[in-house]
């Protein structure tokens, strides 16, 4: 996650992806606010705050001040709500700043979320849990239906495209579906549902790792289908110390299903030993001094182990 003083959006918001069709807001002059008139919403997509890029952030804003202006919304008696840009203003809190730099625009409660989604999307501040929730927010408030009702529209609009039915396109809810992914232009609706959905229905700790920003998501999927409780942890404990790659952690998966179909247990471990010393001949591991002080002191266990 980046600690930069806010990055510039990848991509221009398109309009009706924030307020819709018949709703454009004209866009209101940058002015100073203090920072105790300015409340943060009940509800907003970015729910995790990695401590190290915070504090990064917080000595950019020490430095350089704050680059980018907040985005707010008026509530009243000179009262305003944070609409995007909440690592600026918890930034500037902790720097003990009375005043920030915002625009203030007229937004209703549901175009603010609107807005929060897609600034928070477009500058990939999100982790993957926290996009795909945010994403079912935003189809929420375009289909004007509650998230479980969005997500089995999805699986729906899934299965008839696999039963080949062409009514799939002219339904005008899945219409919307379509558009709203298009004007995002980060995955097709497809690959949301057959990759991004299942993120929600992950086990608390596997979670826990993706808000993190400890694991891939694609990696936390296939760890998830590993049944064991206690293996799945051990599992997941192991690919965020040792970096296991995908495909390190698919072998893993293997070994385990390997040693719960009747393989004996000596036989199963001898038959791991064999298999790392195969890839350890064919690595690239021989030319990296980093990988070979490693390698020298697993073998100095393995050594000792063996003596033992």
């Amino acid at each position: 996650m980046s600690s930069k003083n806010d990055q510039p959006y990848k991509g221009k918001a398109n309009l009706s992806v924030l307020f819709g069709d018949d709703e454009v807001v004209e866009p209101t002059a940058e002015k100073l606010l203090s920072i105790e008139s300015i409340k943060l919403p009940s509800s907003q997509p970015r729910r995790y705050f990695d401590s190290q890029a915070m504090q990064a952030l917080v000595e950019s804003v020490k430095t350089d001040g704050i680059l980018q202006p907040l985005l707010v919304r008026p509530l009243g008696d000179d009262k305003y709500e944070l609409v995007a840009g909440e690592r600026r203003y918890r930034a500037a809190r902790e720097l003990g700043l009375t005043e920030v730099p915002a625009i203030v625009r007229d937004l209703t409660q549901q175009q603010a979320l609107r807005v929060a989604l897609v600034e928070n999307l477009q500058r990939e501040d999100l982790n993957p849990v926290e996009e795909t929730e945010g994403i079912l927010q935003l189809l929420s408030h375009h289909l004007e239906y509650d998230r479980e009702e969005v997500v089995r529209l999805l699986y729906r609009m899934q299965n008839d495209v696999q039963r080949m039915n062409d009514n799939v396109i002219i339904h005008h809810e899945m219409q919307i579906v379509v558009k709203v992914f298009s004007e995002l232009g980060r995955m097709s609706w497809e690959s949301f549902v057959s990759n991004r959905l299942g993120l929600l229905k992950l086990p608390s700790d596997i979670q826990e790792a993706l808000r993190r920003g400890q694991i891939e998501y694609t990696k936390a999927l296939a760890i998830a289908k590993v049944k064991d409780e206690q293996a799945r942890k051990s599992l997941l404990e192991a690919a965020i110390a040792e970096g296991l790659s995908l495909t390190q952690i698919k072998e893993r998966i293997a070994d385990l299903k390997a040693g719960t179909s009747g393989e004996e247990p000596e036989e199963n471990l001898k038959t791991q030993i064999k298999g790392a010393l195969t890839k350890a001949n064919k690595s690239q591991a021989w030319s990296d001094p980093k990988k070979q002080k490693r390698l020298q002191k697993i073998l100095t266990e393995l050594e000792s182990l063996l003596a033992d």
